[in-house]
């Protein structure tokens, strides 16, 4: 603890963002290129370095929050990167995209701001990059067995980089075309670019992982087949299955998931495609669903210069503290919070009809009607109450010729063949069943992430890819010294 007064004298700051008139003219990130660094030493020395740090138990990683903010707050940058990756393979990543359960659980969170564990993280990450603190770290020998890695999403590169560490020679196979899973289509660029991907991809091909892309296990390859060549295979697809919405007019064009709608994007920024062809340029776009990847569009949209952009949230607005009876410390809180797009959103006053960042509440949709074309033209709401009954007399309707359905996701996509040519034994709610160590119902083969766990976040995710490396380890020599930070039974923090 540098500073046993740094929480009583200090104010939380977070990490500044670009103006919005700026941002939204392009796809970098929207925080202020270096504004962190001069700020972030003496927001480590927020932390109390409490006697039971419970944001340890909010960060399924098991990160060692107090000791590298400790190091920050000393500025020894090199000790916090090797205290960072010793419980987290990707940082960058989640220092971007995670929604920070630490910080819920952080204990001046009680009756103060918490600390910004997020943005000591990235900083962290960050100089470690720029330090040179990230050398490969291939084997010093390899064990003779081979590994097959199904999904190049955070879990599988997690669970990759482990086992190559380990010994293990590792394939990971990649149905896309580029390595990176949602990260790298489904994310947008101005969340997290794309050169954060890549570096630590020429790491993990200079360590020794090897890569295989466009090829979809199940179609291009059997599944079966793929199980005879390797010792053991990680299943790490993601939940890729998204829910439909089944209400009159589904079938009109212009109607999309949003992970038809953000790849396109996507491979615009990556140089792929001039124009998207669902792009939103001067179209009315109406996003349903709340969460994260329903932002995601708002942004997206907002950058390709919709005319109006709404989002609909089933769920009635938070408030903007915790709720101690619903939501008691340290679980993580249901509160009004401001993404970016919604920043973005309210600033510009892109959609007119709805809440000041884009947001209609307590919105339901209760069908879509279209021109004599069949193509959307308006979406029909109602507000809902807690139990998500109708509201009499409060229906309404909204313009939309582009919606985009962000209703979440239910389990891995079926449709390649991949469970039933492995013959996999699944759950009823659609994921692939597992047993305590991470193993199917397939000798030798295993099952990690959303594919297995459900939808969940990027950290559990990289949590998951550690565990499961470290069964797989254990499977192959009987022993493992690799760190499990969780079980599969392992859930979120709750009342």
């Amino acid at each position: 603890m540098a500073d046993p007064k740094g929480f009583m004298t200090t104010p939380r700051q977070d990490r500044p963002r670009r103006p919005v008139e700026q941002r939204v003219r392009d796809w970098d990130e929207v925080y202020v290129p270096g504004a962190l660094l001069p700020i972030v030493s003496r927001q480590a020395d927020r932390c109390m370095d409490c006697g039971i740090p419970f944001c340890h138990d909010a960060c399924p990683l098991g990160n060692l929050i107090p000791e590298w903010n400790d190091l920050v707050s000393r500025e020894d940058w090199r000790a916090a990167s090797d205290r960072l990756h010793a419980t987290n393979n990707f940082p960058e990543f989640t220092g971007r995209l995670c929604p920070a359960p630490c910080e819920a659980g952080c204990v001046l969170a009680i009756n103060q701001p918490a600390v910004t564990i997020k943005d000591v993280e990235v900083a962290i990450a960050d100089r470690a990059w720029a330090d040179g603190f990230t050398s490969p770290r291939p084997p010093d020998r390899l064990s003779g067995k081979t590994v097959a890695v199904i999904g190049s999403g955070p879990t599988g590169l997690a669970a990759a980089q482990q086992l190559t560490r380990a010994g293990h020679t590792v394939v990971v196979y990649e149905r896309d075309d580029r390595i990176g899973g949602l990260m790298r289509y489904g994310i947008p660029a101005f969340k997290m670019e794309k050169r954060h991907l890549e570096r630590r991809i020429e790491q993990m091909l200079a360590e020794g992982t090897r890569f295989r892309t466009s090829t979809a296990v199940g179609r291009d390859i059997g599944a079966a087949e793929l199980r005879t060549r390797h010792d053991a295979v990680v299943i790490a697809t993601g939940a890729t299955a998204w829910r439909e919405l089944p209400v009159p007019g589904r079938e009109l064009a212009g109607i999309q998931q949003a992970m038809e709608y953000l790849p396109l994007a996507n491979r615009v920024c990556e140089g792929d495609l001039e124009v998207s062809p669902m792009s939103a340029a001067g179209r009315h776009v109406v996003i349903v669903g709340g969460g994260d990847t329903g932002a995601d569009c708002l942004g997206t949209a907002v950058r390709e210069g919709a005319a109006s952009v709404t989002q609909l949230d089933i769920y009635r607005q938070p408030g903007a503290e915790r709720d101690e009876d619903t939501d008691p410390w340290p679980t993580y809180p249901k509160i009004y919070r401001m993404s970016a797009a919604h920043e973005e959103a309210r600033e510009l006053r892109t959609a007119p009809a709805a809440n000041a960042d884009a947001r209609l509440f307590a919105a339901s949709t209760l069908r879509f009607t279209g021109d004599e074309t069949g193509h959307v033209r308006s979406l029909h709401v109602v507000e809902v109450d807690e139990r998500r009954t109708p509201v009499a007399g409060t229906g309404r309707t909204v313009p939309a010729d582009l919606v985009l359905l962000a209703l979440g996701f239910s389990g891995p996509d079926r449709t390649d063949g991949l469970t039933d040519q492995l013959g996999l034994a699944m759950e009823p709610r659609g994921t692939i069943a597992r047993d305590g160590g991470f193993a199917t119902n397939v000798p030798g083969v295993f099952a990690a992430g959303d594919a297995a766990r459900g939808q969940s976040l990027i950290v559990w995710a990289i949590a998951e890819g550690r565990a499961v490396a470290a069964a797989v380890d254990h499977h192959l020599t009987g022993a493992s010294r690799l760190p499990a930070p969780i079980s599969p039974y392992d859930r979120p923090m709750t009342v």
